[in-house]
């Protein structure tokens, strides 16, 4: 079970309705081109030191970790906005196969 205390940031989850650039990713920088989905409170945390060296193995741009409740259709095609950071959604992972939260792998898109 996720402690609720720890979700003291809220964030929007948006997804792409517009263009995409030749190789078929969405623009993160036109705002216009993204729908907020839902408003929910997560927890995020940046990576530490180890866990970027173990990450960057895999996925070598995973900059923050980003929990939240469960939600269905969150997909990797989103981002997370919080005030004025923009994250990348790099992989979603139903935490423990539970249904109970989401554990969204992300990198921070510098403005």
């Amino acid at each position: 079970m996720i402690d609720a205390g720890r979700l003291r940031h809220r964030v929007l989850l948006q997804s792409c309705t517009g263009a995409v650039d030749d190789y078929g990713d969405p623009l993160y920088s036109d705002d216009e081109q993204w729908t907020t989905e839902a408003a929910v409170w997560a927890a995020i945390d940046p990576v530490s030191g180890r866990e970027f060296y173990a990450a960057e193995q895999a996925q070598s741009s995973v900059s923050h970790k980003i929990r939240l409740r469960y939600r269905q259709g969150v997909s990797a095609a989103w981002r997370v906005l919080y005030g004025s950071r923009v994250f990348r959604i790099l992989s979603v992972i139903d935490w423990e196969e539970r249904h109970e939260s989401l554990l969204l792998m992300a990198q921070e898109i510098e403005a």
